[in-house]
This record gives C-alpha cells, structure tokens and sequence, in this order.
C-alpha cells in the first residue's frame, strides 16, 4: 500500500492523520511547498519502506524517532530547510539502501556509527554543513555505489578504508577542505567510474591508474598541490618547465616585422610589455593551469548581505536570463552577482559569483562613452582576445568555440587586462564527430569553459561533463553557487 501526492504543490504541514496509516508502505510527498516540521506521526508507520519528502520547505530537525522505521529502506529528504545535526538513530538503521538528504543545512561530525549502514547503496550528504574528519568507518560499506559528500566543510586526508569500497561507481569529494594526498588505493576500485576531488587543498601526484586513467582536469581543479603526467592539463611532478615560457617570448619577436618604424616601435612597446607581464604573472603558467583559484563557500545570505538584500542602487545590469548586482564580501572583495531568472524549477535559486570587472565591457569603452583608449591599449586589448581564443581553439584536447566575441563580451578588469566572457552559445566540439554540438545534462543555456562539477548531475554549476577544462588568464571564470 503505497500514498503518493507528488508534484501537487501541496501547501501547509503535513497532516498528523498520516500516522493512521499503519499498513503504508510507501509515502511519497516529493516536490511539492510543505512547510513545518517532518510530523513525528510519519515515524509511527512501522510498516514503511520508502519514504520521499525532498524538493518541499521543509523545517526544522529529523526527528530522532525515524529510526523506528525499521523497515525503511529509501529515504529522501533532499532541498528542503532541515538544520541541526543527523539522528543518531538513521545511522543504526541496518536495512537502509539509499539516504539522500543533500542541498539542507544539516550540521555536525558524521559519527563513526555510520558504518552499520552495511546494505547501503547510495548515499548523498551534499550540501549540507557537515564537518570534522570524514570517518573510517564508510569504507566497511561495501554495498555502496554512489557516495557524494561534496560541498560540506570535510577536514584532514581521504580515508584509506575508501579502498575497501569494492562496488563504488561514482566518488564525489569536491568543494570541502580536505588535505594530503590522493590514495593510490583508489585506482584498485575496479567498478569506480568517476571520481571529483576538486577544490580542496590536496597535494602529491595524482594516482595514474584505474578510474584515473581517463580523468580530465576537472576533476582536480583547485587544488594547489596535485601533480601528474597523465593528464595533458596538469603539471609534472616536480614542476619544472622553464622553457614555456622562453618559447613565448620567441613567438612575440617572429611577430616583429619592419614594415615601417612606427608600427615596428608599437610591435616593440607591446612585446616589452607581454614579456613584463608573463615574467610578473605567469612565470609559473603551468601551475596556475591547475591551480585556478579556490574559492571561498558563499552561502545566500552572505549575497544578500553584500548586495543588500539585491536593493535597485546595486543592480549594473539585466540581461535575458537574470539580473547583475555590485556586492561587497565581508572581506571586502568586489564582486558581480549574477541571479538567474530561468522558467525551470530545478534551477530557480542560482546565482554565478563573478569577478567584477570595474572597467565595463569593451562595448562601453568604445561607443557609449567619451573614447579614451590609446592606440597601444586597443592593440593590446586585441592581443588578449585573440591569446584568449586561440587558446580555446587550439590548447585543449576539446576545442572550445565561443560564437558570440563581440565587444559587448570582452570585460577589462582593474589592470586593463581583457578577458573574454559570456560563453552562453559555445559549443563544445567533439573530436570524433563532424559537426559542432552541445551536449549538457541538464544544461540551462549556459556552457562554460570551467564549471563545477557534481557525479549525480545536480550539479551546482552548469557543465558538460565530457569536456576537459582548462584555464586562461583571460577567460572570465565564474564561481558557480547554489542558492
């Protein structure tokens, strides 16, 4: 006997009568706009077996009596409100094969009692505020297939025990503050296949066998240490690749030609000045490919904070698909906060986290205001789009099309430096196909050269997961957040 009432949009709390329902097997509740507590009658069906709140706004705690429910074996109480820490009952619960409560505020140290989840299948805590070490005790799970504890605040190394997983297909460890190395354990994981384990502060060399044997970059982004030679993207270990950087400089004199002196002393200033720029910027260009930048969490109400509750005297601009907003961190950073303004249910609270670009789009500078870029400063701003796009075209295994470059798309940051932005109609081209596509996995439009990427495609930014990201100095990369 099952109640189903799924995407109804459902008002109030849910009713207490539920309870009453003593032979309920199966309670499905998911997407709709319940509010109010998880009703403690809903722990009296000692008959139920799955059991699906998520996608409503829901609040407050899970009530410690859930783990009466012995017979339960799916729970999803996933993008709802729930705060404060887990039950400690829900982690005894032998019979349970999948745990989903992911995009919650949900606190806390996963205890060591999560081991007793012996027939789990999958289990997603992403999104939440969990904390401390990640227990040993999950590599004695070895039913488990699916295991996302991305997007929390996870400390100290990667558990060796992982090792044990022996039916892991899908490891996401991204977007936490985990350190040390990558175990080379991992690469005995015969049925894991993918793995992330970007931003975080791991180091060492990345394991070369198993699941990553065919990684791309993106699965190791913002992490300062990592080192390898499997991956084109990444650098050695050790670092060590001084003639890069000699090899560009030789590029930018071939370039040099005496058609007359002036245009020869303007060739001359720019190399002079490219050259400057690398030695200040980019002597380690290698290691910034990997590195990018790791950035901080930014929750909702920090944006609200910093653009004070999205008041009108911050907004910069509106395009199609959202508004911009000028936002001050509490670290005093400047920021553009993109809010997207989509007709789709599953990404109606995103937000792009952008570094804002003081000096307005080239668009501006040369139309709708009073001109005042000198002849070298335009010659110069050429220079860094076409690096830029050359670069998408030709220095990565997937070239990369943007379709759009136009002035309007071409961004100066505070040193003048020209980064090209708005991939919102690039396609990604495939090397085994003829012709140009966009293969996205829930895209919504927007296909960026660098996104975050989640294993269960609910994914925090808008990717293609079969492209290899890399990075440039003049992309227009943007922090991609959930709301």
């Amino acid at each position: 006997m099952a109640l189903g009432l799924v995407g109804n949009n459902l008002i109030g709390s849910i009713p207490s009568d539920v309870g009453r329902l003593k032979q309920l097997q199966g309670l499905y509740l998911h997407n709709n706009k319940s509010q109010g507590h998880i009703a403690e009658e809903v722990c009296h069906l000692s008959n139920l077996v799955e059991l699906t709140l998520d996608d409503n706004e829901l609040t407050g705690l899970i009530p410690e009596y859930i783990g009466y429910l012995s017979m339960l074996q799916v729970i999803s109480l996933s993008s709802n409100t729930l705060s404060s820490t887990f039950p400690l009952s829900l982690w005894k619960m032998s019979g349970l094969l999948i745990v989903d409560v992911s995009q919650n505020s949900i606190e806390g140290e996963v205890p060591s009692d999560i081991g007793g989840l012996k027939t789990i299948v999958e289990l997603d805590l992403s999104c939440n505020h969990f904390s401390g070490m990640i227990p040993s005790q999950l590599g004695e799970l070895q039913n488990l297939k699916s295991l996302d504890l991305s997007n929390n605040s996870f400390l100290d190394s990667i558990p060796l025990s992982f090792a044990k997983l022996i039916s892991l297909e899908y490891l996401d460890l991204s977007l936490n503050a985990l350190s040390g190395t990558i175990p080379k354990s991992l690469e005995k994981l015969l049925y894991l296949k993918a793995i992330n384990v970007s931003f975080n502060n791991l180091e060492g060399e990345i394991p070369n066998g198993g699941v990553f044997e065919n990684s791309t970059l993106q699965s190791f982004l913002g992490n300062r240490g990592l080192c390898g030679m499997h991956i084109l993207e990444v650098p050695t270990c050790p670092i060590n690749n001084p003639g890069k950087q000699l090899k560009s400089k030789e590029l930018m004199l071939k370039v040099v030609t005496p058609v007359d002196i002036s245009s020869f002393m303007i060739l001359l200033l720019i190399s002079i000045w490219i050259m400057k720029r690398k030695k200040k910027g980019n002597s380690k260009d290698v290691e910034k490919v990997l590195e990018i930048r790791t950035y901080q969490l930014i929750s909702y109400h920090e944006i609200q904070r910093a653009t004070n509750n999205f008041d009108g005297s911050n907004l910069i601009g509106e395009g199609s698909s959202g508004s911009v907003y000028k936002g001050t961190l509490s670290s005093g950073t400047a920021m553009a906060i993109k809010v997207l303004d989509l007709e789709n249910e599953k990404v109606c609270k995103r937000a792009f986290v952008l570094q804002f670009m003081p000096n307005g789009s080239l668009e501006n500078l040369l139309y709708k205001e009073e001109p005042n870029l000198n002849l070298l400063q335009r010659v110069i701003v050429m220079l860094d789009v076409a690096m830029a796009i050359e670069y998408l075209h030709h220095g990565n295994v997937t070239p990369i099309v943007h379709c759009d470059v136009k002035p309007a798309n071409v961004l100066l940051d505070e040193d003048m430096v020209a980064h090209v932005g708005d991939f919102g109609i690039s396609k990604i081209l495939a090397i085994s196909k003829s012709m140009a596509h966009t293969e996205t996995l829930g895209s919504l439009g927007y296909i960026a050269p660098v996104s975050i990427v989640r294993l269960d495609f609910r994914t925090v930014g808008l990717h293609d997961p079969k492209a290899s990201l890399v990075a440039s100095r003049s992309w227009y990369i943007p922090h991609v957040i959930t709301i």
